[in-house]
């Protein structure tokens, strides 16, 4: 349905908001695309619906290029932006009605689009209210009711429901879920349990690039540390490092600040191994108590921060370090806090140690000059 191939976007300063995207979206599904601020996604999303042009790449909808054929591309895309461009002082039909005739609805078409459009968002009771009366969350509805105009097969909705209080977010997200059973979805948002909630889809775009491309169900399966287990045990640290040696198929374990008397500690297994009835055997054959023993699993905030973390602190690394990233990101215990934070202070050194040149240097400078007088 949408094909996105070697995308590139480069601005008047060179700088690429987009840089070589290449991805499929199939008819049906709800993809969450997802962004830190300035990593062009924005960019992206005005690219497929034809709002500006490529430096490089292609974008296909149901075949046709946007570049090429945008008339035939831009059929088959609704568009919601952020701030939807709605007219206040029309009444929802009216304005529906010249969305409607904008989009090239045939007369005779229009009053059936429109009611249509009216029923999947719920806002036939206000049809002949003032737009500037409407709650922020009717505003929406009017605006994604003007998105299905033309019977577009592409939905891109640009952060939805920003600004709407929870019930009217539950409503949103109820409303695309039932839209996406005949359209196919893109999701653009901040708050990311909203994309956990909704989306069958997530794709991270990060520096212009695409830096994470999963189906939900399968997060987890594919994406490193993302599952482990927790345990807390009563006992001493050297004494629950001596059960945990014993044990294998352990990749590796993190230990926690815990309570006196307790150590805590995160074990991350080969494979997705169940290790809970062998921890369980160990600990009592060592005369330790299992106190607390639990699965843990990233939620997409905790992926998201750190796929993208770590895209900066490689930049940051081949810039100040020249170190590959394999020799930061794969710490055993350390965390992406840990190394970043040891990044600075190496930075700092090297400032005072720049300082001390620089005011030995003076000090020569000064003496030699007494010296030739």
């Amino acid at each position: 349905m949408i094909e996105v191939k070697n995308l590139v976007k480069c601005y008047s300063n060179n700088k690429k908001a987009v840089d070589g995207l290449n991805f499929t979206i199939e008819k049906g599904q709800i993809v969450g695309f997802l962004g830190p601020n300035g990593a062009g996604k924005s960019t992206t999303m005005n690219i497929i619906t034809g709002y500006i042009s490529a430096t490089d790449g292609t974008v296909l909808i149901d075949g046709y290029d946007v570049l090429k054929q945008p008339e035939k591309a831009k059929k088959n895309i609704g568009y919601l932006p952020e701030i939807p461009p709605l007219y206040t002082d029309m009444t929802v039909y009216e304005y529906l009605k010249f969305v409607a005739k904008l989009k090239g609805v045939k007369k005779e078409k229009i009053n059936k689009q429109i009611e249509k459009a009216m029923d999947s968002t719920r806002i036939n009771k206000y049809e002949k209210t003032l737009i500037k009366f409407l709650s922020k969350g009717y505003r929406q509805r009017v605006g994604i009711a003007s998105a299905l105009l033309g019977n577009p097969e592409v939905l891109i909705l640009d952060e939805p429901t920003v600004g709407l209080d929870p019930v009217q977010i539950i409503e949103i997200r109820e409303l695309i879920v039932n839209l996406a059973k005949t359209h196919t979805v893109i999701l653009s948002s901040h708050i990311l349990q909203e994309i956990e909630a909704v989306c069958n889809r997530v794709m991270i775009i990060n520096q212009g690039k695409l830096v994470f491309d999963e189906l939900k169900e399968d997060i987890n399966k594919n994406i490193a540390d993302s599952q482990c287990y927790v345990a807390i045990i009563k006992g001493s640290k050297s004494d629950v490092k001596k059960v945990l040696d014993k044990m294998s198929n352990i990749n590796r374990t993190v230990f926690e600040d815990s309570e006196q008397g307790e150590v805590k500690v995160r074990i991350f297994t080969e494979n997705n191994y169940d290790i809970r009835e062998d921890l369980f055997s160990y600990v009592v054959a060592a005369g330790l108590v299992l106190k607390e023993l639990y699965i843990f699993k990233k939620s997409l905030e905790d992926i998201f921060v750190d796929i993208t973390r770590e895209d900066v602190l490689a930049v940051n690394v081949k810039k100040e370090t020249k170190k590959p990233l394999s020799s930061v990101i794969t710490v055993d215990d350390e965390t992406s806090e840990d190394i970043i934070l040891n990044l600075s202070k190496d930075e700092e050194s090297e400032g005072e140690e720049s300082d001390e040149e620089d005011l030995e240097e003076d000090l020569e400078d000064e003496v030699n000059e007494e010296e030739e007088d």
